[in-house]
């Protein structure tokens, strides 16, 4: 069975009565160098365990258990438990965990399931839980890869450089976290439904150590949201309307070397920390 070929895919689900649902954002790849190049793209090898979120048919389930010692496939529609039982019968080392991934101790879950192995991550995920899903894993600090395909408009965002449109929050929580690498496009054409958007593949190296030790995670991050909570206004607007200092903000950026009218978009993982360690060296949290 060809589990990116239209005719296979359309008969096993028939067989199996099943239906696509919007709600949980599920599409099918038809494209077999789509799961190929993500499985090789995740370094996946003898030594490790994978960790997939949805993986539906298991297209890339299959090409992951030909590489990894072991994959654990978390698939949240129980409808899909049965035709999963079917087209990964012949991988002994695929494990499928029932259950959503956000309610999930991912911490837990590599260390019960992956025992021994260096655990990481690959999946093609679902669009409606794309930036949390991300967000678990990185704050798991336990995997050495994060391969996952996303909406390219996400991808763009997490490997976005600062003073890019696509810069914001989140691409400075990613790359604080992780060194991020946008591998490849993969487009509308390439799944069943066919979706709106183009999907982009993301490869996130884990850091052993933050790139800041001026401030705590906890306050670096709490001027990072100020900063882009309303990105269109200046720092100084920003983060007073958030509830600091207007004139300690604008001492602080004096001491960083910024000028008043500059915007959160503009400012890198080193001068976010050199903001928020003054502005707590000043009392002001």
């Amino acid at each position: 069975m060809d589990l990116c070929n239209i005719r296979d895919i359309k008969a096993l689900l028939g067989r199996h009565g099943f239906h696509f649902s919007k709600s949980m954002g599920q599409n099918f790849l038809i494209e077999s160098w789509v799961p190929r190049n993500i499985a090789e793209a995740s370094g996946a090898d003898e030594t490790c365990g994978v960790i997939e979120v949805g993986p539906g048919i298991g297209p890339l389930t299959v090409q992951l258990a030909g590489r990894a010692k072991k994959v654990v496939a978390v698939e949240l529609d129980r409808t899909l438990l049965p035709v999963l039982a079917e087209t990964l019968a012949e991988h002994p080392n695929v494990e499928v965990v029932p259950g959503d991934v956000m309610k999930l101790d991912l911490a837990a879950l590599a260390a019960e399931k992956l025992p021994g192995l260096t655990p990481m991550v690959c999946a093609n995920l679902p669009y409606n839980i794309t930036t949390p899903v991300i967000t678990a894993f990185l704050e798991a600090h336990v995997f050495s890869a994060i391969t996952v395909m996303i909406q390219r408009e996400v991808a763009r965002r997490i490997c976005a450089a600062p003073g890019s449109p696509d810069y914001g929050a989140f691409s400075v929580f990613c790359q604080y976290y992780a060194e991020p690498e946008l591998l490849f496009d993969v487009p509308p054409e390439c799944f069943l439904p066919a979706p709106k958007v183009t999907s982009s593949v993301i490869r996130l190296i884990p850091r052993s150590s933050p790139p800041q030790t001026l401030v705590d995670d906890q306050t670096f991050f709490r001027v990072v949201r100020a900063a882009f909570a309303q990105r269109r206004k200046t720092l100084i607007n920003s983060l007073s309307s958030s509830g600091y200092d207007k004139n300690m903000v604008r001492s602080a950026l004096a001491a960083c070397g910024l000028p008043e009218t500059v915007r959160g978009e503009r400012l890198g993982i080193p001068e976010f920390a050199a903001l928020a360690a003054y502005l707590y060296s000043a009392g002001t949290f």
